[in-house]
């Protein structure tokens, strides 16, 4: 086991499957709810939302398309309907970095926010085996960014908070409260991150990485500082 490092969760949307599908999904519910806009409307407030990364991005958008008096969970049921993640939705990258963490001694875990059905499409697309934790906002009723869920994942996965990472592509659902928490953070630039990253937000994690592909290397250089 190489470091100070014993555990690894990783977000699901975004960093194992493309977000895209967690965007169309809103968009067409939003309009299933009464919203009246234009796919570049729609865009145009998902890019503001990826920039600022401070908040529910379904509030936003509701409050933005419908307004503030939006029934936000008859959106969210709406929505449920669309977020399905297709086999082509998984990233490229996952299953050769997912091995690459296991070889190297790694343990993992997921924590998202999630519907329960999520776990047929990692079954399906092979991903259950690499996984002993699971965090998941639908099984548990905790949902990011309450730091709980991250306390309650690293106690079930027994052990010390400073000895585990937390990948996800949100600096406000994922780094933050992981911090809070006590994990270490690495943020995924993809999915609902945003696509030109301030300084002042590259400096919050502890690492940030394009893509998967660079992960493997990037956890065992935290585990050995």
């Amino acid at each position: 086991m190489p470091g100070s490092i014993d555990f690894v969760f990783l977000d699901i949307g975004g960093v194992l499957y493309d977000d895209r599908i967690y965007a169309e999904a809103w968009r067409r519910a939003l309009r299933e709810g009464g919203g009246r806009f234009t796919d570049e409307d729609f865009d145009e407030a998902y890019a503001a939302c990826r920039a600022a990364q401070d908040g529910s991005f379904r509030r936003r958008l509701a409050d933005r398309f419908i307004g503030p008096n939006a029934d936000l969970g008859s959106l969210e049921h709406l929505a449920s309907r669309h977020w399905h993640y297709p086999p082509s939705a998984l990233h490229p990258d996952v299953l050769q970095s997912l091995e690459a963490l296991r070889d190297a001694g790694f343990r993992l875990g997921v924590i998202a926010n999630q519907p329960t059905q999520v776990r047929a499409a990692l079954e399906r697309d092979g991903l259950i085996p690499f996984f002993e934790v699971w965090g998941v906002s639908d099984d548990l009723g905790l949902q990011k960014p309450d730091p709980a869920l991250f306390a309650h994942a690293v106690r079930t996965a027994g052990v010390e908070p400073a000895r585990a990472v937390m990948v996800g592509d949100r600096l406000d659902y994922d780094v933050r409260p992981a911090k809070e928490a006590g994990l270490r953070t690495v943020w995924v630039l993809r999915g609902e991150a945003p696509d030109l990253p301030t300084p002042e937000q590259l400096a919050e994690p502890d690492a940030a990485v394009a893509d998967l592909r660079g992960l493997p290397e990037v956890i065992e250089d935290l585990a050995r500082r």
